[in-house]
């Protein structure tokens, strides 16, 4: 970083706080050189997720559309918003870790439904029943033997 004043490369931090929510650094620097003050600030860089929706077209990745599935999901039920929020952020956060720039939107889905299991399993049928496009009763029933058989063992 240069100061803005005589263009010396070296400076030292003074002060560093968070803004925005830990997305943003100010840091106040002192120039070695002319010893004047400025201020910085460093913002991580997000990279844009792209999600591949079923019919291949792509859209940015948008944290509230899993929300309000959920909440449909949820309706009723005893989730709070609280733990929605959460399951939106744990999976947004698992796809920023993996570094990708693109995610099908089933993916998206698989994540939702392991998330729900784990907290409400009506919730997670409802959910399940709506992203797997069940086509019948029967598809219904077996999702819940399935779910049956994995909490017998």
């Amino acid at each position: 970083m240069r100061c803005p004043f005589c263009l010396h490369e070296e400076s030292k931090v003074v002060d560093s706080r968070s803004t925005d929510e830990n997305k943003t650094i100010r840091r106040r620097r002192e120039c070695l050189a002319c010893g004047k003050r400025y201020t910085t600030y460093e913002k991580v860089e997000d990279i844009p997720i792209l999600v591949v929706k079923r019919d291949s077209t792509r859209e940015n990745f948008d944290k509230q559309k899993i929300i309000n599935g959920i909440i449909i999901a949820c309706q009723k039920r005893p989730v709070s918003r609280k733990q929605i929020e959460e399951i939106a952020e744990e999976i947004e956060k698992e796809i920023s870790n993996k570094m990708i720039t693109e995610i099908e939107s089933k993916q998206i889905g698989e994540m939702v439904i392991d998330k729900l299991k784990d907290i409400d399993e009506i919730s997670y049928v409802r959910f399940a029943s709506v992203y797997r496009e069940f086509k019948d009763i029967n598809t219904f029933l077996e999702e819940i033997k399935n779910l049956i058989s994995k909490n017998n063992n």
